[in-house]
């Protein structure tokens, strides 16, 4: 893993937050490379959701809501971890989670392992960020950053199906920025206190939600292959009874085996009708769907499919990382899938001279209006070779002293090393289709 976030900071991925005045704990920048493999991630996600699905609506809800949400969706009253203090070292952690912490005294222990740990007992801590909408700092104005993104589609859920004229089974689909007070953070990018979601509410008639909650199932596992994850290294975690979330009739979890074990990347829920019967009790507004073949009205129960864009991210990363020995050196390589790689292909110049710089430019500018692409002169053609495989550009092509001859040029491939020779004029095209 430090390897792997070297790297993030070294090409330009990820960074630490306000790093010049030392950091702030579990807040991260998106470098250049970092902002195109993510937003990718993230168009991959609503392209597969909302583009190709007849049966899903876009959304963009604000991020301060009114305070009754909070109160009805339970998160004023109940959205808290157990929090407990060292004594000796001050240091805080989450009660249920001591055996992932590490003491700061001695990092080989876990906290409360160490003779000189002293833990307070455990009290609730709400992870809300609290703030204040106006002028004035009172309790009439207190507002708070969304936790989650998932009670802005509820509260918009019949606003977007009128509008829209969707009808049941229909889902809502969002993609924003959320932000939990987490005692401990951690892991890179894995655990952040602003982090953003990639969310599903798919609502279906009462009976069917079984049903549904299987083919969600199936959907998410598949995209994840889609992008390019190892099959091997993901698996499935059923919640058990006592670990449903209030709201939950079942749940499962899409883990992946990082580098510090097995995580949840995504979660799949049924959340039954609670949300929308909750917002109908607290805000007096009917949120009934009337079925005009039937005759009938009901609550929609709601299965959820939700990720962190963050943690996908992480996980794209960790999964594309690997070395290798070439010829007796270290190749460091981000295998990322093409369709999701922040740059598609390099165009670089065998040697800076007889109009080989000239010729790359023009192909350059050519195919970034089609393509993320990168010009690089600089140095020997095999260091250059060795800088796009570790950014995960799954192409090179090299403007050598045949091209200004044969209008021709070599393509290397990322992974395999291998080059195929093609016309000058046949590159973009060459590019587009293999990223269809």
């Amino acid at each position: 893993m430090d390897k792997l976030v070297s790297l993030c900071k070294r090409r330009g991925f990820v960074f630490q937050s306000s790093e010049i005045y030392g950091g702030l704990g579990s807040v991260w920048d998106y470098g250049p490379l970092g902002v195109g493999l993510k937003r990718n991630i993230k168009d991959a996600w609503w392209r597969s959701l909302v583009q190709r699905r007849d049966d899903i609506e876009g959304l963009d809800a604000a991020i301060l809501m009114h305070p009754k949400v909070w109160e009805a969706s339970g998160h004023v009253a109940g959205f808290t971890d157990p929090l407990v203090d060292c004594r000796t070292c001050k240091a805080r952690f989450r009660a249920d989670k001591l055996s992932d912490s590490r003491c700061p005294q001695k990092p080989s222990k876990a906290p409360g392992e160490h003779s000189a740990c002293s833990l307070t007992e455990p009290r609730q801590f709400n992870l809300m960020f609290k703030t204040f909408l106006g002028p004035v700092e009172d309790t009439a104005s207190v507002v708070y950053l969304r936790p989650e993104t998932a009670q802005g589609i509820y509260v918009n859920y019949l606003n977007v199906m009128n509008s829209s004229r969707q009808k049941v089974p229909f889902g809502i689909a969002q993609i924003g920025k959320a932000f939990r007070n987490e005692i401990t953070p951690g892991n890179f990018i894995f655990r952040t206190r602003e982090f953003e979601q990639m969310e599903l509410q798919f609502f279906v008639r009462p009976g069917s939600d079984d049903e549904w909650f299987e083919r969600w199932r199936a959907i998410r596992m598949g995209w994840y292959e889609e992008i390019g994850l190892r099959a091997d290294k993901l698996r499935w975690h059923q919640h058990a009874a006592d670990e449903l979330a209030h709201y939950a009739k079942a749940a499962y979890d899409i883990e992946y085996e990082f580098p510090f074990g097995w995580q949840e990347i995504e979660g799949i829920h049924n959340r039954t009708d609670f949300d929308l019967r909750r917002h109908q009790e607290y805000s007096g507004k009917k949120l009934e769907y009337f079925d005009a073949a039937t005759g009938d009205r009901f609550l929609p129960f709601v299965v959820e499919t939700s990720a962190g864009a963050d943690r996908v991210t992480l996980t794209v990363m960790a999964d594309a990382y690997r070395e290798e020995t070439v010829e007796g050196e270290l190749r460091v390589v981000m295998g990322f899938a093409p369709a999701i790689a922040p740059v598609k292909v390099a165009v670089l110049p065998l040697v800076k001279k007889d109009g080989m710089p000239e010729l790359a430019l023009e192909l350059y500018h050519d195919l970034r209006e089609a393509v993320p692409a990168f010009y690089d002169d600089a140095g020997a053609i095999g260091r250059r070779y060795r800088r796009q495989d570790e950014v995960g550009t799954p192409w090179c092509v090299t403007v050598d002293g045949q091209t200004a001859g044969d209008r021709s040029v070599t393509i290397r491939h990322r992974d395999a090393m291998t080059q195929d020779r093609v016309g000058l004029d046949q590159v973009k095209g060459w590019i587009e289709e293999r990223l269809r």
